[in-house]
């Protein structure tokens, strides 16, 4: 008999089960009968005796077991291998079949490597039993004997917990693995027998043969160690793995004993995490002691949650209900920069804006993202990947049952906050949200201790300290500070009438007025009963100083503080000093303002300077203002006019319009007397739309009657270009006739346009888009950017007189000169040279190509009528150096 050739009896009640055995057998070329009950199989075998049968246990009338039972019974059916066919798993039932007399058995449904190698195995085991069976008994019994330790051991394999996995040395191939292996790797028997231990991802193959190798030349010594395998849907498990080698013949049998162990790591791996937030939550609590500010307290919260707790990123936003975001105050980590990304709004609707930090302050509960690269509540998924972040938590700080600010925790784990982390997270949320309670009581006890209790200002002693961190301000930027002291006049009887409580809703309405009025509460301070100071940090004239007294007089005076349904007017006394004239020091300065204030009241003066010499220069600047101001409202302002000459042809080109006072007494009064202070007080928007008007005016009459008109240049003060409603003011001047923009142009000082430079821009161009002209005057003394200055929207590029004055004196100066003009040529802008007063400097000029000049060689600045008979009269416009004309004014303008 051979093994091909043998007859393997079927005996199932279930005839789809009988078919498939059949069709399985017959293709390894296996006899096959069959029988639907352990009756009909007894006959069968009554008339001729398998080889194998493969059997089902549960069948109607006799079941498996009985069968067996029956035919192991049997001398002459007893050495017939029996595979017990069961859809049962539990170790009773395969007890159980062994008991009966199975060799071997099959789960259904039926695995076909399984059943070919169990067939196989069991009938070349009876071939050898047949093949001895005449040796004897003893032979015989020592055969079952051995065939049942056998089956003892497999069934011992199975029913174990630990993997056991038996590998070849020489093949590095496993040659059998138990059912847990299968179940804890999930791969079949079949699988795991045509892969190398590599592919478990163990380590190399060449890594795996050297350390077996170590293991057979310590005689089999046993090696415990951790590592991860790859199950077959590609996760992860903890394993710990027990190898020893164990000769058989001439091969080496690597024995490996794997125990899952993924439950105790992650158990190892939570307590790791909750040693790190307790570690957290200890620093924070410790930090709580010590810390005094709230500043203090969030950034270093945010520390320790790095650098103890091993967050990612840690910061804190609080709650900002006027502009309804969340401002992050304090930061510690990598990718800093995801939160200013991050969507802040507390607005629910505004999707775009509204995330997680919303959420927990709108819902006053912590959120929790266990995996943000799988999460869709993520919105920067790409820049949480990049910078590493796994998991986050998002845990609102409450106060009195407010929410005034998050913490945001990224962790690089995912699933990290689990129910006993969140626990202590909630803690050491509630300790951070008391710490900020505890701080914020604090700081109304030190808000007490600098401020006053009535009106919320500072008091005196904080105020002195202000004003001494401003005159170190002051000494180093070289520039004065101003001190006043401020009396409010009748508050007394006001409070002796009305009340106490009266009294100090006044001082509360006069606080309020002034931290209005002066812009910033930190200027002002109340102390005395019926005193309040204010510092000016920044004085640059004292009639800055001045004016600021006498508006804030004539204010005060003029508002309506209303009490008990009653209106009442305050007047005041004040008394100023000047820092560093009349004090070096902060307390210096106070006493000195505390007794011009006495001297103010004592001579009945609204209000006076420390020294005498200061408040007659005081007075003499704003009679000046006065004095201003009437020759406006009396047209005292003329324009006179500085032509502009082509250097090629000698024709006249342009006119600068410059602004002269003509004072009824003293005549014309030079600019720079009056310029300044026109620009301190404002009324240089009136004086410079007046000049824009008059020169629009006279260009349009020259036009009129036929003169040779040119376009007039306007100098632009700062203030003008600054104030939002410059454009509408050029738009209206030139309104008035559709040829009065080719008539104007704009100078504007370099320095002027790179203050703002995007401001200017745009200002110009909109400016430009009318037909005016643009010009930079004193090119070269603002350091432009060329690649500002290529995006300019001008027309013209002014040289600094100063430049031309040095063009002469050496060739420093020459070729600064030659660089300018060669500049604006490469940007297409046309080169004006002012201050030209000597022919040397007019011949330069032309050699390096000049386009104009203007300047005293030609004329100086002339009113409308001669510039109208000089110039505009001239045969084709020509204009000769004018060295016979005296000028009668210096070369000052606006």
């Amino acid at each position: 008999m051979t093994v091909r050739a043998a007859t393997i009896l079927i005996v199932d009640d279930e005839i789809k089960d009988r078919k498939l055995l059949e069709v399985l057998l017959r293709h390894e070329g296996y006899l096959t009968r069959c029988a639907e009950s352990g009756e009909e199989a007894l006959t069968s075998i009554a008339q001729q005796a398998p080889d194998l049968i493969l059997l089902d246990v549960m069948m109607p009338g006799m079941n498996g077991y009985e069968l067996a039972r029956t035919l192991k019974g049997n001398a002459a059916t007893a050495n017939i291998p029996i595979v017990m066919v069961t859809t049962q798993k539990d170790r009773s039932a395969r007890l159980a079949g062994l008991k009966a007399g199975a060799e071997e058995f099959l789960t259904k449904p039926v695995d076909r490597s399984d059943l070919w190698l169990r067939v196989r195995n069991l009938l070349r085991l009876k071939e050898m039993g047949d093949f001895h069976q005449n040796h004897g008994n003893v032979l015989e019994q020592q055969i079952q004997a051995r065939t049942a330790e056998l089956q003892d051991f497999r069934t011992a394999m199975d029913a174990t917990a630990d993997a056991i996995m038996l590998l070849n040395r020489s093949t590095m191939r496993f040659v059998e693995v138990n059912a847990t292996a299968c179940n804890m790797l999930g791969y079949t028997r079949d699988e795991l027998f045509q892969m190398d231990p590599s592919q478990l991802g163990v380590a190399t193959l060449e890594q795996l043969a050297s350390a077996y190798d170590t293991l057979i030349a310590g005689h089999g010594t046993t090696e415990v160690k951790e590592t991860r395998l790859l199950r077959k849907d590609g996760s992860q498990l903890h394993v710990e793995v027990r190898r020893h080698a164990h000769r058989s013949g001439a091969n080496w049998i690597i024995v490996g004993v794997v125990r899952d162990i993924t439950e105790r790591k992650e158990a190892e791996d939570r307590i790791r995490h909750l040693n790190r937030l307790y570690g957290v939550l200890s620093g924070i609590n410790t930090l709580m002691v010590r810390v005094h500010d709230q500043t203090e307290l969030f950034h270093d919260a945010c520390r320790i949650a790095v650098e103890t707790g091993g967050f990612k990123l840690a910061w804190v936003g609080v709650v900002d209900r006027s502009t309804m975001q969340l401002k992050p105050v304090a930061w510690a980590g990598v990718g800093q920069d995801y939160f200013e990304r991050m969507p802040l709004s507390l607005i629910e609707g505004d999707r775009e804006k509204f995330g997680l930090g919303g959420r927990a302050v709108l819902e006053k509960q912590p959120i929790v993202i266990q995996d943000i690269e799988h999460d869709p509540q993520i919105l920067l998924l790409r820049e949480a990947r990049e910078r590493g972040f796994r998991s986050l938590v998002v845990l609102p700080l409450i106060v009195s049952g407010t929410v005034f600010g998050v913490l945001a925790l990224y962790a690089g784990e995912s699933g990290f906050f689990n129910d006993s982390e969140m626990k202590l997270l909630r803690e050491l949320a509630g300790d951070i949200a008391f710490a900020i309670d505890h701080l914020d009581k604090l700081e109304k006890l030190d808000y007490l201790a600098y401020y006053d209790a009535v009106t919320g200002l500072a008091n005196r002693s904080f105020f002195l300290e202000r004003v001494a961190q401003f005159i170190r301000s002051a000494a180093s930027g070289g520039h004065q500070l101003a001190v006043f002291l401020i009396d409010l006049e009748r508050f007394r009887n006001i409070n002796d009438s009305l009340g106490r409580p009266a009294g100090d809703l006044l001082l509360k309405q006069v606080a309020e007025w002034l931290t209005h009025h002066l812009g910033d509460a930190g200027l002002t301070a109340r102390v005395g009963a019926d005193h309040f100071a204010v510092v000016v940090p920044d004085v640059r004239q004292a009639g800055d100083v001045a004016k600021q007294v006498e508006k804030t007089l004539v204010a005060l005076l003029g508002h309506a503080f209303r009490l008990n349904d009653s209106v009442f007017r305050i007047a005041a006394k004040v008394g100023v000093a000047i820092f560093p004239d009349d004090g070096a020091d902060a307390d210096t300065l106070f006493k000195n303002a505390e007794a011009s204030l006495k001297k103010a009241k004592a001579v009945g003066a609204r209000y006076l300077f420390y020294t005498q010499k200061m408040t007659e220069t005081v007075a003499t600047r704003l009679t000046l203002e006065n004095q201003l101001r009437q020759a406006l409202d009396n047209e005292e302002f003329v324009l006179h006019y500085q032509p502009k000459i082509t250097l090629a042809s000698g024709k006249l080109t342009g006119a600068e319009a410059l602004i002269r006072w003509n004072h009824p007494r003293s005549g014309l009064v030079p600019p720079g007397l009056f310029v300044p202070v026109l620009e301190e007080t404002g009324l240089i928007h009136e004086v410079g739309r007046w000049a824009l008007r008059k020169a629009i005016e006279d260009y349009l009459r020259w036009r009129t009657a036929g003169l040779a008109a040119v376009r007039i240049a306007v100098n632009v003060s700062p203030l003008q270009l600054r104030n939002s409603g410059f454009f509408a003011e050029i738009k209206r001047a030139i309104g008035v006739d559709a040829r009065a923009s080719a008539g104007l142009e704009l100078e504007i000082t370099e320095s002027l346009i790179m203050e703002e430079v995007q401001h200017s821009i745009a200002s110009l161009r909109a400016i430009r888009a009318l037909g005016v002209s643009i010009a930079i005057d004193d090119f070269g003394t603002g350091f432009s950017s060329l690649s500002y200055l290529a995006r300019l929207p001008v027309d013209t590029l002014k040289i600094d007189r100063s430049f031309v004055t040095d063009m002469t004196a050496g060739p420093e100066g020459l070729a600064l000169v030659s660089t300018v003009i060669s500049l604006a040529h490469a940007l297409k802008l046309k080169v004006v040279a002012e201050g030209v007063e000597t022919e040397a400097q007019s011949h330069q000029l032309r050699l390096l190509n000049c386009d104009e000049v203007q300047g005293f060689l030609f004329s100086p600045g002339v009113p409308a009528e001669v510039f109208e008979n000089r110039f505009l009269a001239l045969p084709a416009g020509r204009v000769a150096p004018a060295s016979f004309i005296q000028p009668t004014l210096s070369a000052g303008r606006l």
